[in-house]
Order: C-alpha cells, then structure tokens, then sequence
C-alpha cells in the first residue's frame, strides 16, 4: 500500500514537468509558424511589389541642389548621355576585364553565387577591401536597371528573384551586354561606348588593354576612379583589375605590366558653360552617386539642401583670381592652380570651395594630396604643449644634426635662445624639430590624426614616423579640406566637427531620406588648443602671416615647402576657418611664392569680403588660464615693470613660472648690435648663449581632460633614420 501512495505522489510530480514540456513544444511550433508565415508573407510581398523584366519604371525627374538659404544652386539633369553598343564591338579585353573584376565565376553561375559571396568576404578580409564584390553581373544588372539602391531587405529579395528570371531569359552574352550598356560610368556616361568616347575620345572597339582595365575599374565608385576626376586613383584601381585578370588567366604577368607602364592619353574636355559652385556640386553629386546610385541623383528627382553660401561662394571665386599665372598646360588648363575651402568649425558645414581653375573636373580642395610645409607645424606646438611646454618655454634656435640631416631656417640664420612663441610666429624650422623630439613623433601625428588629417602613412618602409614630418615632410601630403577642418578644432575650443556638404535630402514623394546631425568629438584640451591658437594671433600679428590681417582677431600659419612646389595659407576666426593653397599640377616651382604672400592675400580677400556675415568677436578664454609677465630671454618671472624683456604672457594655471628671471635688463639696443638677424632677431649662436641647449619638457599636467597619446611605436620602427 505504502508503494502505491509512493508511486502516485511519482506520477503526480511527473504530469505538470510533461505538461509543461508539451506546452512549451506546442508554443514553440506556433511561434515558428507565425515566424515562417510572416517570412512567407514579407517574401510574397516583395515578389508581387518588384517590377516586371518589361520595364516598370517611374519616368525620370531632375534633382535640383540648393544653397543654405534655400537658392537653386543647380539642376541634375535626368538626360542621359548613352550610345548603345553591341557585344561583338566590345573588345574581349573589356569583357575579361568586367567578369574578373566584377564577376568572376559568371559564365558558371545561375545568378546569384554563394561561392562568390563567400570569396569575397574571404577576399575583402585578406586583401584590406581592395580585390571583389559579392554581387554577380546578373545582379548588378537588376540593381542598376530596375531597383533602387537601397539597403534594405526588401530590396535584396527582389534583386535575387529578378536575376534568377534574368538568367532564364537572356543568354550569357546577352547579359553582359546589357549590363556594359546600362552601368554608369560617372561624367554622365552610361554605357562602354560613351565611357570611351568620353574618356578617351575613340570607339569602344579600339580601346587598348589598358584603357580597357581604367574603364572596367570605374563602376566600383564612378566618380572617384573617374580618370578625369582622379587620375591617381583611377590608375590605382586599373592596376586591380589587372591582377584580377591575371589571376583568372585572361592575360598572362607580362601583358599586364606592359598595360601598367602604358600612357594614357584622356580625351580633351569640351568647352563648357561654367555653372555656380562648379566644383561645389560635383562634389555634392559624388556624395549622392556613392550612397545612392546614379538612378536616383539623375532620376528620382531628389531635393538636395547643401551647407553652401552662394554669396560666400563668390566671394570666394573673387579672391582666386589673384592666382598669377605663369603658363597654360597642354589641357588647356591655367598653371599654377590654387583651392580654397571655407568651413563653419561649430557645425562643419562648407560655406565656400574652389577646387581650381579652368574646366578640369579634378576638385583640388577635396582630391589634391599635397605636402603642407610649415602649414604642419601647429600639430608640433599642440603636442609640445600637451607634453608641458607653455609659450614662454625657451629652446635654442641653433644648429642641430640627426644622423646625416641638419635642419635649417628659411633664412639659413639662427636666433639663438627664443620662446616657443617666437619660433611660432617666425616659423622657425630647427625649433619645431627639437619640439618635436622631444614631445615624440607619435605624440604629433597623434593630435594631427584626432584633428582630421586621414593621408598620414604610419606603416611600410616609407612612412612618416620621423622628424621630417614636423616640417610638413610627409609620405603622401594633406588635402585642402582636411587641413582647414583640423585647424576648425582650434577654433572650436578642442571639439572636432566632421565637414558636411549636406544638410537635408528630400526624395520626389517629400520623403526625408537624410538629415545632418553634426558629428562632435572631443579630440584637444580646450586649454591647450586656446593656448595655441593665442600663439597663431601672433603669426598674424608679428610673423609670417601678417599680409593675412583684416582687421579682427585671427589666428593662422602660413606654410611654404621646401622645395617652393607648394603654398599655404590656413587661418580661422572664431566662426570661420579657411584654407588656400597654390600650386602647380605637375608639380613645377612657383617662382618665390611663398604662403605669407599670394596665398595670404587671397585668404584676406575672401575673409573680408565674407565679414559681414559673422559678428566680429575674439576667441573666448576658458577657464584655467591665466597671464603672468616673463622674461623673453629665459622664460622666467619678470618683476621689474621696467624691464624691457619683461612681456605678459598666458599659461595654463599650475604650468606658469614660479622662479624669477637672473638675466640682465637689455639697456639700449646698442647691445645686441652684433647679434642681430636681418629681421633684427637675436642671431646668437654661441655656445654659451642662455638657453642653448634645448630645455627637457616639465612634468605633463595632470589634466584629466588632456587627451592621451598613442603608444610609442614597436622598437624596430624606432630604429629608423630620420
């Protein structure tokens, strides 16, 4: 009897453990089939919703592009610039080239390939991005001719489905030949036959192999491999598509290296009406290409808000025709170029950018990697400030030597002990490269990094971890904009604000497809970029820059490279900061100019002449800093109101001296007669002048604001020769 109470107490204890098992099994199964009923239903959907292979597509409508007041800017034209061309006149270089950059498994697919998704992640993973995409030519074809180019789930249902019935109802050939009439090459060229009219000014069927690779290289993103845009870059991709066909065995080592080393010849740009902002909005039409496809730019009918001040955009076309001109190139093209770009630090909008002159289509503000010159330097003081230095550090201005490189001034003078405001103003090159030394290579390039610098080489035998850089010595150089928009974190108290062109984008059904929100970061210590922008005042006001001054306060730094292929001028006010740069395309001298004077000018010319559109105001002190008097001679307290050495300077409160100065009153200027530079500096160099050798940085602040450096870099990087 006790065994049977046992056994009922068993089996009711076991009833709610199956009873619950049941429900959860039966749960289970009904959520699966809600899951798989929804999927079936969004799956039926999409199908029923995506146009048919006979053309449902919605009559074409022009985008228009507006300034940030609402003003038309220009319109984007839905016309499209396409000649048809038929397979048998595609050479069959072009076609290998298409399939083995796009496609490579086309012949053996049925429109979609898994293989070749999965190549292509393994592809992208090992080769950094740089080798193939996932989508078949099929794909593609589906995409381009009858869907939008929208992310989105929906979209890539459709897009499948519709290369799978493409598949059933073209041949190969056809298809291939479709997708080379139908894909966007950028300049507004659809199609192979339009692209090598365009771009080469010849027929489709005698483009050679390799103007085949350049051509089959430009659909990735059409306007930046476009030759006429981007030379170098699109040079960079035509080697790509090379070593694809290689790979694929459609050309053999040799015929690709011959292709590589072959000229090529661009067609000359026809004469064209010039349209507002030109260069302007085809960096605007770039933008919309890559994110949403050519279709929809010239097609849907968007509605296009820019950041863009039309009438600052005048003023700034107005200033660039103080470029001089020294000869006119075999393209037509005006030498030397220049660029000019104007930036909003607070928000990042783009008010004003000139990429050139002359009816090229290469945006030297945007495109133009070129070396920076003295232009670099503020990133050395900004490190050496955030290492301990202060303005009134004195260094000594005297002759140095790192392995087989003795740096030297502009003027192949030396000054003897000054401050690190001094040497600022007067950009002196020995004193930046001591500074930069001693607050560490990393240290720099760090804060160069942080503030919107993005060309920087940090790896490989040829990089930039070494002193040369301070000069502005780098691997591949900086762009116009980039270099305005770090100089904008100075001018926005150490926040960096990414630059936008765009601020509102509207599709043909009032639908907002995007809105700028400003992207901020804290990348500076708001001390320490005050404490630097003070010192670039006096670029304006006593040094180099003072042919920029236009009467409120600014702050700047000119830069000249060495070689006098390049110059800057690169200033902001506390609402507006602007970059000029002048040069050759080629790149040939410029005759003497440096950055404190042809760029200087037009930089004043645009800044004044845009005025009045910004209150005029100084740059405001946070909090923390204070001023003390010291002495030029060695950076200590000076006490005697008479003491003509004696100036007021600012200091992070906690980093000012507390020592006062032994060094002697100067008496007359008698005194210095024999040590003056022709600029009337202190051109001292004997070894027992106060300061000669370079002072080690103080302790660092224990800011906890202070952004911290990058590690050092791995000792075999650190035994390389500077």
């Amino acid at each position: 009897m006790q065994d049977k109470n046992n056994e009922n107490q068993e089996n009711s204890r076991r009833r709610p453990k199956k009873n619950s098992r049941r429900f959860a099994i039966i749960a289970t199964l009904v959520f699966l089939v809600m899951v798989m009923g929804a999927g079936l239903g969004f799956l039926t959907a999409s199908i029923h919703t995506m146009p048919s292979l006979k053309g449902d597509i919605r009559p074409a409508v022009s985008s228009q592009i507006f300034d940030a007041n609402g003003k038309l800017i220009t319109t984007i034209h839905s016309v499209e610039n396409r000649l048809p061309a038929t397979i048998n006149k595609v050479p069959k270089n072009l076609q290998h080239a298409f399939i083995a950059a796009e496609d490579a498994r086309f012949y053996q697919h049925s429109g979609i390939d898994p293989r070749g998704i999965l190549r292509a992640i393994w592809s992208n993973m090992t080769d950094r991005g740089i080798s193939e995409g996932g989508s078949t030519i099929t794909q593609q074809l589906a995409r381009n001719a009858l869907l939008s180019q929208d992310q989105t789930i929906k979209r890539k249902i459709q897009e499948a489905f519709l290369s799978l019935q493409i598949e059933r109802q073209y041949s190969k050939d056809e298809i291939l030949e479709m997708y080379m009439n139908h894909i966007y090459f950028g300049q507004g060229a659809y199609g192979v036959q339009t692209a090598a009219q365009v771009y080469f000014g010849k027929n489709v069927e005698d483009l050679n192999l390799a103007e085949c690779a350049m051509i089959a290289g430009i659909p990735k993103s059409p306007n930046y491999y476009s030759p006429t845009s981007n030379l170098k870059a699109a040079k960079e991709r035509q080697g790509v598509v090379l070593e694809q066909m290689v790979k694929y065995g459609y050309i053999d080592s040799l015929s690709a290296a011959k292709a590589r080393t072959t000229e090529i010849k661009l067609a000359a740009r026809p004469t064209t009406t010039t349209t507002p902002a030109a260069y302007f909005t085809d960096y605007v039409i770039q933008l919309l290409i890559d994110k949403y496809g050519a279709d929809a730019v010239y097609k849907d009918g968007l509605k296009v808000y820019t950041t863009l001040d039309l009438e600052m955009q005048n003023k700034a076309e107005e200033a660039m025709k103080k470029l001089p001109t020294f000869k006119t190139d075999d393209n037509g093209i005006k030498q030397p170029q220049g660029a000019l770009v104007a930036i909003e630090p607070h928000n990042g909008h783009i008010k004003a950018m000139v990429g050139g002159r002359g009816n090229d289509q290469f945006n030297r503000a945007v495109l133009a990697e070129r070396q920076p010159g003295s232009a670099f330097k503020p990133f050395v003081y900004l490190a050496a400030i955030e290492s301990g230095y202060t303005p009134a550090s004195v260094i000594a201005d005297s002759p140095v030597s790192f392995g087989n490189w003795s740096p030297v001034n502009y003027d192949r003078s030396f000054r003897g002990s000054v401050t690190m405001r001094t040497a600022l103003e007067q950009s002196l090159n020995v004193v930046t490269v001591k500074l930069a030394q001693q607050a560490g290579i990393d240290k720099t390039l760090y804060y160069a990094q942080q503030m919107g610098i993005s060309t920087l080489v940090l790896n490989g035998d040829t990089n930039d971890r070494n002193l040369a850089m301070s000069l502005g010595g780098l691997t591949r150089g900086v762009t116009p904009l980039e270099i305005a928009s770090a100089y904008g974190v100075l001018a926005n108290n150490g926040v960096r604000v990414e630059p936008t062109a765009i601020v509102k984008i509207i599709d043909r059904n009032g639908k907002v497809l995007e809105e700028d929100v400003p992207k901020e970061k804290v990348v500076v210590n708001e001390r320490s970029a005050f404490l630097l922008t003070d010192m670039m005042k006096g670029v304006i006001t006593n040094g180099t820059g003072t042919g920029a001054y236009f009467g409120r306060p600014v702050a700047g730094k000119t830069g000249t490279t060495s070689d006098y292929r390049d110059a800057w001028f690169v200033g902001f006010t506390p609402d507006l900061v602007a970059a000029v740069w002048l040069g050759c395309d080629n790149p040939d001298y410029l005759n003497g100019i440096t950055g404190g004077t042809v760029p200087a000018s037009i930089w004043k010319s645009f800044m004044s002449g845009v005025a009045d559109k910004y209150v005029a105001r100084d740059f405001v002190r946070p909090s923390g800093i204070i001023a003390a008097r010291v002495s030029d001679k060695d950076g200590l307290l000076v006490n005697d109101p008479n003491n003509k050495d004696g100036r007021s300077e600012i200091f992070v409160d906690g980093t000012q001296p507390t020592k006062v100065s032994t060094v002697p009153a100067s008496k007359d200027s008698k005194d210095n007669k024999d040590g003056k530079g022709k600029d009337g500096k202190n051109s001292n160099t004997d070894s027992t002048a106060a300061g000669e050798q370079t002072l080690p940085p103080p302790p660092a602040r224990g800011d906890n604001t202070t952004i911290a450096p990058p590690p050092p870099p791995k000792p075999n990087d650190a035994t390389k020769k500077n």
